[in-house]
C-alpha cells in the first residue's frame, strides 16, 4: 500500500471514529502512530516520533496562554460580569424594536472579549437574557437563536481558543491572531443587531416582544459599577497587547489578575469556589494541550505520506486558483460542521490544506479569521451544533426543543456566512488593526 494511499483511509477512519464518539486527541494518536507505523515499517520510530512531537509541541514559553486566558474567561464568568452587562445593554436598547435581542448580542460582544468559549457565552446568556426575552414577549424561537447565534462571538473576539489553536497549528503569533480578530468580531456583532432590528420591523411575528416595557431606572453609580469592570479588563489586556506592551502570554496572565481582582471585590469567589475555577482551568488546559500534541503528531504523519503535496500538485495541475480553493475549503468545512466540533474541523482540515494555502500565497492571518468564522458556523448547523445543545442543556424547558433552537439559529446562521464572505472579499477587516 502506498503512502498516499494510508493518508487517505486514515483522514476517513478519523471521520468515522470521532462520529462513532471517540475523543478527538485519541482518535489522532491511534491514527498517527499506525500511520507511521505502516509508512516507516517500524513500531520504534512510530513511538519515538510521538515522544519527539510531544516535547516539540508544547515545550514553549507561549503555551501559558492557553491555561492563563481560560482561567481569566471562568473568574469573569463567576464574578457575575456578563448578568452586568446585559443589565445595562438592556436599559440602552429595551425602546428600540427587537432591543432586548440586540442588547442580547451587545451583551455577548462584552463578554466575548473577556472568555474565549462560546459554550461559555451561551450558558451564561440562557440564565440570564433567555428568561427575560420570554418574560416581555417574545418568541420563543427567536429568543433562543439570538442567544445561540450571539455565543459564537466568544471564539472571534480575542481572547479566543480557537485562535489559539490555529495560530500554533498554522505557526502564527497569537497576539497577532487576536488582533486580527477583533474586526471581524465587531462588524458580526453589528451585523447581527441590524439584522434583529431589520427582522423586528419587518418580521415582528417572528420576533415578539414589547420593546417599549419601561424599566427600573439605572442610576450613574449602578450604570458605572456594572459596565467598568469588564471595560477596565478588556482596555488592559487587549490595549496592551494593541500598543505592544507585552506578549499574549503576558496579557493572559494580566487578564487572569484583573479578572481575580472583580471577582473578589465583588464577593463573588470563596475558597471552593477559587478551587473548582483552578480545577476547571486544568481541565481545559490538559484538553487543548493534548490535542496540540495529537494534532502535531498527525501532522507530520500526513506530511512522511505526502498527502498534502499530492494534494497541493493535484490542486496547482487542476488551476483551481484562490477562488476554486476557497470555495472547496469553505464547503469541506461547513460540511464537517453538520458532524463534528470546531476543534476537531480544524484538526482534521487543517494539516491538508495549510499547505495548499501556503502555496497559493494567501496571508495566513486572514485565512486564519476565515477559517475560524467558517468552523464557527458548524456551532449552529444541525444535526451537531454544540451551541445549540448548550442551549438546550441549560434552558431545561421541554416547551423549547431542539428543533425550535435549530429553526431560531438558522438567521443567524444566514448573516454569519454573509460576514464570512465579506471577511473574504475585504481583507481589510482581518488585517486593518495590524
Amino acid at each position: 500500500m502506498s503512502s498516499i494511499a494510508i493518508g487517505w483511509i486514515s483522514l476517513a477512519m478519523m471521520v468515522l471514529l470521532i462520529v462513532s464518539g471517540l475523543q478527538v486527541a485519541v482518535a489522532l494518536l491511534l491514527l498517527s502512530l499506525a500511520g507511521v507505523w505502516m509508512i516507516k515499517g517500524s513500531f520504534e520510530t512510530a513511538t519515538s516520533l510521538l515522544a519527539q512531537a510531544s516535547i516539540d509541541s508544547i515545550a514553549s514559553y507561549d503555551f501559558g496562554v492557553v491555561p492563563l486566558f481560560v482561567l481569566m474567561g471562568l473568574l469573569v464568568a463567576v464574578a457575575g460580569v456578563g448578568k452586568d452587562v446585559f443589565e445595562v445593554a438592556d436599559r440602552m436598547f429595551y425602546r428600540v424594536k427587537g432591543g432586548l435581542g440586540i442588547a442580547t448580542v451587545a451583551a455577548n460582544a462584552g463578554f466575548a472579549a473577556t472568555t474565549g468559549i462560546s459554550i461559555a457565552s451561551a450558558a451564561v446568556f440562557t440564565r440570564v437574557a433567555v428568561p427575560e426575552m420570554l418574560r416581555f414577549g417574545y418568541g420563543a424561537r427567536f429568543s433562543v437563536g439570538v442567544v445561540a447565534g450571539s455565543s459564537v462571538l466568544g471564539m472571534l473576539i480575542p481572547p479566543s481558543l480557537l485562535m489559539i489553536l490555529y495560530a500554533f497549528l498554522a505557526e502564527q503569533s497569537v497576539g497577532t491572531m487576536f488582533i486580527a480578530g477583533v474586526l471581524p468580531g465587531v462588524l458580526l456583532a453589528v451585523v447581527y443587531g441590524v439584522g434583529i432590528w431589520a427582522m423586528a420591523h419587518f418580521w415582528p411575528s417572528y420576533v415578539g416582544g414589547g420593546g417599549q416595557v419601561e424599566r427600573p431606572p439605572m442610576s450613574a453609580g449602578e450604570f458605572v459599577a456594572k459596565l467598568v469592570p469588564i471595560n477596565a479588563l478588556i482596555v488592559l489586556v487587549l490595549g496592551g497587547l494593541y500598543g505592544g506592551l507585552f506578549t499574549a502570554t503576558e496579557g493572559g496572565a494580566v487578564g487572569a489578575a484583573g479578572a481575580l481582582i472583580i471577582a473578589l471585590a465583588r464577593r463573588r469567589l470563596d475558597r471552593a469556589g477559587l478551587w473548582r475555577v483552578l480545577v476547571e482551568t486544568g481541565q481545559i488546559t490538559v484538553s487543548v494541550l493534548f490535542l496540540i500534541i495529537s494534532a502535531n503528531l498527525y501532522s507530520r504523519m500526513l506530511t512522511l505520506s505526502g498527502l498534502p503535496q499530492a494534494i497541493v500538485g493535484a490542486m496547482a495541475q487542476a488551476h483551481f486558483g484562490v477562488a476554486g480553493f476557497f470555495v472547496v475549503y469553505i464547503a469541506i468545512v461547513l460540511a464537517l460542521g453538520c458532524i463534528i466540533d470546531s476543534g476537531s474541523i480544524m484538526l482534521i482540515v487543517l494539516p491538508l490544506l495549510l499547505p495548499v494555502a501556503r502555496s497559493l500565497g494567501l496571508d495566513l492571518v486572514w485565512f486564519g479569521v476565515i477559517t475560524v468564522i467558517a468552523v464557527e458556523i458548524g456551532l449552529l448547523t444541525p444535526p451537531f451544533g454544540l451551541s445549540v445543545y448548550v442551549v438546550k442543556s441549560t434552558l431545561n424547558d421541554p416547551r423549547i426543543g431542539l428543533a425550535d433552537i435549530f429553526a431560531g439559529t438558522l438567521p443567524f446562521t444566514v448573516m454569519m456566512f454573509a460576514v464570512m464572505l465579506i471577511v473574504i472579499f475585504v481583507p481589510w477587516f482581518a488585517r486593518g488593526l495590524l
